[in-house]
């Protein structure tokens, strides 16, 4: 009967990891549905400042899908293993990259796919070499850690980053590069992670019998994740509403995953336990993940497929022999931008008008 239960746990909890990804996947393109009705109505965009999505149903049903994912993600670890569960997280990547080409029309390339894929794996491949945390079953013992001065100083590190990026960079710089309000989001999000954590152990006390309202720590956790999750819903909303969803959601979900396995390490000490094996799975993973963003910024503008690359390869073939000292390179590249500006003026969009935000056709 244990076995029995055993195996029962264990799909009802990849069911619910599953779910949790389709839910969070989908989210992203509620919200990006309900920015693209806004814009077209002539409403000031949330990556102007604007506040009108929260009038628009379709960005509330993105954050209600997002509620639901986040809960059952929540529910499966109850269930299933957490070397299981968190790895799946990643699947909302590929749930919003596949919706979003159909949805929202967004186009996403050959490279930006295998970058996708390449992000994918690297972030497994963390998870899965990522020492298990250290157990805390009161509040006092959270307090403790919370007060250790290497965590100390990195989450006063992460609130001066926040800070320069909000007040500094973003200004100058969040309306042309992607990375500035998901950086925003991820270094937050690290610290959300850890009030959640905090919360969920008062949650088990306040079960336990123990009177948990008293304690400041719990009100200071609470205060500190809805000051965390606002700051991370205002800046992703402003990624969303402009850049494209299939470059916003697995980069965040890179930046975002990093900083939790960072501020994890830190506050619960799981390095120092680590084998050498886990330590090399580690480094490859992060460098798989460097790799895949690279893939996905570098060559987000130009229009490759294995199509225009099957056309290519004929074009050269007819061409006679293979040109000297990389011109064949040169003439491919060439032949990849010629069709893309033939596609794009079919559509009536000449090229050198085409903004280098990914996404800013559709959007607009």
């Amino acid at each position: 009967m244990g076995q029995d239960r055993g195996k029962y746990d264990f799909y009802i909890g990849l069911a619910l990891a599953i779910s949790s990804s389709i839910f969070i996947g989908g989210s992203f393109i509620l919200k990006k549905k309900g920015l693209l009705r806004l814009a077209k109505k002539g409403s000031m965009r949330a990556g102007q400042g604007g506040h009108a999505y929260l009038k628009e149903w379709l960005w509330w049903a993105g954050l209600l899908s997002m509620g639901a994912g986040e809960a059952a993600n929540f529910a499966a670890y109850a269930f299933a293993p957490a070397t299981l569960v968190t790895p799946l997280g990643a699947l909302s990547v590929l749930v919003s990259a596949v919706l979003s080409s159909y949805f929202l029309t967004e186009r996403l390339n050959l490279h930006g796919k295998l970058g996708c894929l390449l992000s994918i794996l690297g972030s497994t491949t963390m998870v899965i070499h990522a020492p298990k945390e250290e157990e805390i079953d009161s509040l006092e013992a959270m307090a403790k850690k919370l007060v250790d001065p290497v965590f100390m100083f990195f989450a006063t590190l992460v609130v001066i980053v926040a800070l320069i990026f909000i007040f500094v960079v973003s200004p100058r710089h969040g309306q042309t590069n992607i990375l500035v309000y998901i950086t925003i989001c991820s270094v937050i999000g690290a610290l959300s992670v850890s009030c959640v954590k905090g919360l969920g152990i008062a949650i088990k006390e306040g079960i336990a019998g123990v009177n948990v309202f008293k304690n400041p720590l719990a009100w200071i956790l609470l205060l500190g994740l809805v000051g965390c999750v606002s700051t991370q819903i205002n800046y992703l909303n402003k990624a969303l509403d402009i850049f494209n969803t299939s470059l916003v959601t697995p980069i965040y979900y890179v930046f975002f995953t990093t900083s939790v396995l960072t501020c994890s390490a830190i506050l619960f000490k799981e390095w120092e336990h680590m084998g050498a094996s886990d330590v090399i799975g580690t480094l490859s993973g992060f460098l798989t993940i460097i790799v895949g963003i690279f893939l996905l910024h570098a060559f987000k503008d130009i229009s490759v497929s294995l199509a225009t690359l099957a056309v290519s390869i004929r074009k050269e073939e007819r061409g006679g022999t293979p040109a000297a000292n990389g011109s064949a390179a040169h003439t491919n590249y060439e032949l990849l931008q010629d069709e893309s500006t033939e596609d794009m003026e079919d559509r009536g969009l000449p090229f050198d008008s085409v903004s280098r935000r990914n996404g800013a056709m559709t959007s607009s």
